[in-house]
């Protein structure tokens, strides 16, 4: 390998989009005003309202204990937990139930089990990684639940890899980039859709939750003291707005690598805009670290058609090695994500990437020369198998030309351990809630993190849940917020959440349309 001249704070200094300086502006308005933010999602944060009151106007009135907005991993673990605990739970949906990035988490799930690892030595690990920006009770708490985390998936029905095919067989691990310890847990390559193969069976046999599907939601609901009491959403389907009038809101929406920040492509699934972070913002929610943003390293640059569709790190972990236009190994690729992300930027900005056409640069992920020394991989990752069918490529002779996408937000609300808000009536769990990773993710967590979360969310809603409804609902605090936005001399035709990327060329004002 190449040895290595700078030092890793200044390759990331250098190289790693998250310091590109025209990227970054300073926050107007809200509960973060003041505050360092990626100028794209500023103008996201710093919108109006989709909608007035005179939408809502005659909308009908849906009462429910608890409402739960996204259906992937984080919010149906708070749905489940909130209808064992007794309560309802309307669980509403963007897309369909299960459509969301925890299917596409392909790499698997930190918990320490092994007897030579520990909750402290995954604390260790995740917090270093993030480089000691994370909330340490945060971190805390996930890491001491990950083993019984693993347990409860378990026991309703994950599946996990096994040492070998005997029934008390201990369950296999491996490394991922930035950890001490061979903890993580997995099953082939597409942990993240068995996990929610078991999570949406789960939901859709609890007769407590009411699943809502093609729903987004496009604003919270105050009761003009501070407090959140519900929501509106849309239903694609039916073309209307419903009131959804509640004692306890848990937002579960994910990350926004749709918004294609700094121009980069994404690994996200089509919903992921933000629409969480923007709502929770103007309801008067804190935000933390909203300059900070994950690129996985390998994501796909050619052909251009599957751009940003990734590569599993676990096949890294296996021995995958990064290679240059040069034939140099040009970095240890177990590092974190962030060093590795930005040595391969480093590699095509100083001419040394494989130049694929005028726009499109990448590095070799050299799987021709780990296969043919490891062939039974390619039965242990069937979906790298299914990949390269889709490139048209034959792995055990051309290699994956890859460079970094849009994977993951650091940041997001800012939480206490029972997953509140400083927003009453108001929780977030999931990549949504800021604080967990500090500023950098390491594989495995977020796996962990949306169950942890999940179910910590759920449990506190439910425990809160006031029985009948609250006495006033409504949008007053949009209206506070305008005042807010004319003061600092802020466009109010700007408006937020868009729900889908630009290029899907959806408007849910625009009634009766044709919707995707």
């Amino acid at each position: 390998m190449r040895p290595e001249t700078i030092s890793p704070a200044e390759l990331l200094a250098d190289f790693h989009p998250d310091h590109i300086a025209a990227a970054h502006t300073t926050l107007k308005v809200g509960p973060n005003a003041g505050a360092a933010c990626q100028v794209e999602l500023a103008d996201m944060l710093q919108s109006n309202a989709c909608i007035s009151e005179r939408d809502l106007a005659g909308a009908p009135i849906h009462d429910v204990d608890v409402l739960v907005v996204g259906g992937g991993g984080a919010g149906c673990a708070a749905a489940i937990t909130v209808a064992e605990a007794g309560a309802r739970v309307v669980l509403l949906n963007k897309l369909r139930l299960g459509d969301s990035n925890t299917v596409m988490a392909e790499g698997g799930i930190q918990a320490s089990i092994d007897a030579d690892d520990s909750p402290q030595r995954h604390f260790d690990d995740t917090f270093k990684g993030g480089h000691n920006g994370a909330a340490p009770e945060l971190v805390a708490t996930m890491v001491t639940e990950g083993p019984e985390t693993i347990s409860w998936l378990i026991r309703r029905g994950m599946q996990f890899e096994q040492v070998d095919t005997t029934i008390s067989s201990p369950l296999a691990t491996k490394r991922a980039g930035g950890t001490s310890a061979a903890r993580i847990l997995f099953y082939k390559d597409y942990t993240g859709l068995e996990m929610m193969r078991v999570l949406r069976e789960a939901v859709v046999l609890e007769p407590a939750i009411d699943i809502w599907e093609r729903s987004p939601l496009v604003e919270l609901l105050s009761d003009g003291q501070g407090n959140c009491v519900g929501a509106v959403c849309f239903s694609m389907d039916r073309k209307r707005y419903t009131l959804i009038r509640c004692s306890q809101v848990i937002l579960a929406t994910g990350g926004l690598g749709r918004m294609h920040l700094n121009g980069f492509p994404t690994s996200n699934h089509f919903g992921s805009m933000g629409d969480g972070l923007v709502l929770a913002y103007r309801m008067g929610a804190q935000l933390v670290d909203l300059d900070t943003f994950q690129y996985h390293p390998t994501g796909l640059a050619w052909p251009r058609h599957r751009l940003g569709c990734l590569v599993t790190e676990a096949i890294r972990s296996s021995g995958c090695q990064l290679i240059n236009a040069r034939g140099e190994r040009f970095v240890d690729e177990l590092r974190t994500r962030d060093q590795v992300a930005a040595a391969i930027i480093r590699e095509c900005r100083e001419g040394r990437g494989i130049r694929l056409d005028e726009e499109t640069r990448g590095v070799f992920l050299d799987l021709p020369t780990l296969l043919n020394e490891q062939p039974e991989l390619i039965e242990q990752y069937g979906s790298l198998r299914h990949l390269a069918k889709k490139c048209d490529i034959d792995p055990f002779k051309t290699p994956f030309v890859v460079f970094p996408t849009l994977h993951y937000q650091n940041g997001g609300v800012s939480i206490d351990t029972r997953c509140r808000t400083n927003v009453p009536g108001l929780l977030c769990a999931g990549e949504l809630a800021g604080g967990i990773h500090g500023r950098n993710r390491l594989m495995g967590n977020a796996l962990l993190d949306i169950i942890v979360f999940g179910r910590r969310a759920g449990a506190e809603a439910a425990a809160e849940v006031r029985r009948g409804t609250p006495a006033r609902i409504g949008i007053e605090h949009v209206r506070a917020w305008q005042r807010l936005l004319t003061a600092a001399d802020l466009s109010l035709e700007r408006r937020s959440p868009l729900l889908y990327p630009q290029y899907a060329n959806y408007d849910h004002r625009r009634h009766g349309q044709e919707v995707i």
